[in-house]
């Protein structure tokens, strides 16, 4: 079946809270827009919320907890989904990446420059709170 099925990648992001209902972001060293929601890629027989988890404490040494799915997404233009969940910072010590120089806990008037699908993920998470 695998030869006849479309391949595409499935993505995770998170919209991370604190104590302080303050969002978690990541300053990527390979994006354009410097900071960013964490998220990743699956890896075969993962699930989304063990994926999500892995990756933000594989990127920065942040243990958080994935709690609820927010929003499914699809790219017209690649064959992506991508998997939106919330969750909670739980503990852990930051520690640069490869892919992540530095961390932060923003306050929703003090996000920095964003893009706006990411916007609207934590308007839609805080939402829900």
């Amino acid at each position: 079946m695998g030869f006849f099925q479309t391949r595409f990648l499935v993505g995770v992001t998170g919209v991370i809270f604190n104590e302080q209902k303050e969002v978690l972001l990541f300053k990527h060293t390979y994006r354009s827009h410097a900071w960013s929601l964490p998220g990743g890629y699956l890896e075969s027989g993962e699930h989304p919320r063990e994926s999500l988890e892995r990756e933000i404490k594989e990127e920065s040494g942040l243990v958080v907890s994935i709690d609820d799915s927010l929003k499914t997404r699809t790219d017209r233009k690649f064959a992506r989904l991508d998997l939106c969940y919330t969750g909670v910072l739980i503990g852990g010590e930051f520690t640069p990446s490869h892919e992540v120089s530095e961390y932060g806990f923003f306050a929703l008037d003090k996000l920095p420059l964003l893009r706006k699908n990411q916007l609207f993920l934590i308007e839609q998470a805080v939402a829900t709170l």
